[in-house]
């Protein structure tokens, strides 16, 4: 692809992050990477880049279109501040709301937090979650500081959000090389690991030793690299927290009770009353952001057959996802922060059974002992966390492990007294303070993490485990901490409560449900399985052989 002149840059604004040296900026840790020579902040054992650009702004004519490398810069890159966040509708009041952010169509940078002396260290690029809609890398929670001294190297990583980082058309397919469009926000965040591989060596890490994390859409971003082609080689190991791994539209054809990616482009285009993609083009970014929120544009991957070949479900039963390492789990009460995701309880607990015995066959048996009519609303709410997030971590611990990788999966069930009083005991990403070891630094509306010994200690626990992973490929904990076990054939797993515990056959009979039920809606190519589960769940399709 042709490269950005340097007067586009100027125009997009990007020059403004370069300047010559000066004496009082001296004391400050200068890299000269391939991408260009870079000026960080150094504190007692760290240097920090923040803000680096790793891609021309997908802006004017490159909306909606591969991002493209940047050339060399001549010059310092200031990397002094982190760069502003993509394109997001402002979240209402809530437990993940943080403070206001700028934001920019400009967004696509990196941040690196590296020991002083770092030379051939493991790095860890980690991936937001927020749905695809919302999220930043500057969020303080992401700090990797903490992580960072633990012998480690970690970048975050900004990708185009909602319709700007996601949406697919057939003009935009027609227009492209390869005639597929979408997946923009993935290509981002492959172009990352790209910059990553070719700059790395130079800021002290190990390019051949690179782990992808992510939680929620970081999750699911995980997932989809695990199974691009195009992202093979660019890293040696994966921890997916809370990922699912859900339907994915198709291109072209609507497949699996989901409208193509190309007709929600379509849909989507006509309700912002745009005939074509150059008026798309000439919308302002917040306009198209607010607008596709409001009409409910969905934001995800696309089944394009070359950034994503096939369903992901699909490419991991046969073995077929990146070979590496995996760290994989989930949180016990996933759904009690996202209770927009569950179907409201009903009047009786007959009633629930028959509505569970109609949808469900012959699976209802197995269904209403996981999941009973009393008490109601806790089985609401186990049944959705388990169809999205449970059935997702053992599934990909499983398949590394049956592919010959060492796969480790966890459960958190930590609480505290503010959580608890809150009714948000074990929540979505309530263990993301923990594993990044900043207890402090959670959004305003979080419940507040107490600063005890015990919560302290928890967090060095896990920030040793993740950190050892992204080191060694093995988990290892801290001082009192158990010794992490690989899933293996007595299906290990550590369950995080008060403390860490090494334990067998999480949440028995879990598994093989929802398996049962993802497979048979797999085959049947009618139906969707995300959350549409439970009391919303459509007529299980008929038991097949392809689902033994």
């Amino acid at each position: 692809m042709a490269r950005l002149p340097a007067s586009a840059l100027i125009a997009a604004g990007l020059l403004g992050f370069f300047s010559p040296l000066r004496a009082h900026t001296l004391a400050r840790p200068i890299v000269a990477a391939p991408a260009g020579k870079v000026m960080g902040v150094r504190d007692a054992t760290l240097n920090v880049f923040k803000g680096i650009n790793y891609a021309v702004p997908p802006v004017g004519p490159l909306r909606w279109r591969a991002p493209r490398p940047l050339p060399r810069w001549h010059g310092v890159f200031d990397a002094d501040h982190f760069g502003p966040a993509c394109f997001q509708p402002i979240a209402p009041a809530g437990v993940y709301t943080s403070a206001p952010m700028h934001m920019s169509e400009n967004c696509l940078s990196l941040n690196i937090w590296a020991p002083r002396h770092a030379q051939g260290m493991p790095v860890m690029v980690w991936i937001y979650g927020g749905a695809f809609v919302g999220g930043a890398s500057s969020d303080p929670l992401y700090d990797g500081a903490t992580l960072a001294r633990h012998g480690i190297i970690v970048v975050t990583i900004n990708y185009r959000l909602g319709v700007l980082g996601w949406l697919a058309h057939p003009q935009l397919s027609a227009a492209s090389p390869r005639h597929v469009s979408g997946n923009y926000g993935l290509l981002d965040q492959i172009l990352a690991l790209k910059w990553v591989r070719r700059n790395i060596a130079a800021f002290g890490g190990d390019p051949n030793k690179v782990t992808i994390a992510g939680e929620s859409a970081g999750g699911l971003s995980v997932i989809y690299l695990m199974a691009s082609p195009q992202a093979r080689g660019l890293f040696s190991k994966a921890i997916a927290e809370s990922a699912y791994m859900v339907s994915t539209p198709d291109l072209t054809h609507d497949r699996h009770g989901m409208m193509s990616s190309e007709a929600s482009g379509v849909l989507l285009a006509k309700k912002l009353h745009a005939p074509n993609i150059a008026a798309l083009r000439a919308m302002k970014a917040s306009t198209l952001t607010a607008v596709a929120t409001a009409v409910g544009f969905m934001p995800l991957g696309t089944v394009d057959g070359q950034v994503l070949p096939a369903q992901p479900v699909r490419i991991f039963a046969r073995g077929k996802s990146a070979k590496v390492p995996l760290l994989a789990g989930f949180n016990s009460g996933e759904i009690r922060s996202l209770r927009i995701l569950a179907p409201k309880p009903v009047a009786s607990a007959a009633l629930y059974t028959r509505i569970i015995r109609a949808h469900y066959g012959d699976l209802a048996d197995a269904f209403l002992t996981l999941y009973p009519p009393k008490p109601m609303e806790e089985s609401i709410l186990r049944t959705t966390r388990d169809a999205l997030y449970g059935w997702t971590a053992e599934k990909m611990v499983r398949v590394q492990t049956k592919v010959g990788e060492p796969a480790y999966l966890y459960f958190f069930d930590h609480g505290y007294r503010s959580e608890d009083r809150a009714h948000l005991h074990g929540f979505h990403a309530s263990e993301l303070p923990f594993v990044f070891g900043n207890l402090e630094s959670t959004p305003p509306l979080w419940p507040r993490v107490p600063n005890t010994r015990k919560e302290r200690q928890l967090s060095r626990q896990m920030v040793d485990y993740w950190a050892n992973f992204v080191r060694t490929g093995t988990p290892t904990g801290g001082a009192g901490a158990p010794d992490w076990k690989a899933f293996g054939q007595r299906g290990y797993y550590l369950d995080v409560g008060v403390t860490p515990e090494v334990k067998t056959h999480l949440l028995p009979g879990m598994y093989r449900l929802n398996e049962q039920v993802v497979c048979r809606r797999y085959v049947s190519g009618t139906e969707a399985w995300n959350w549409n589960v439970g009391l919303v769940a459509p007529v299980l399709p008929p038991p097949s052989p392809k689902c033994p």
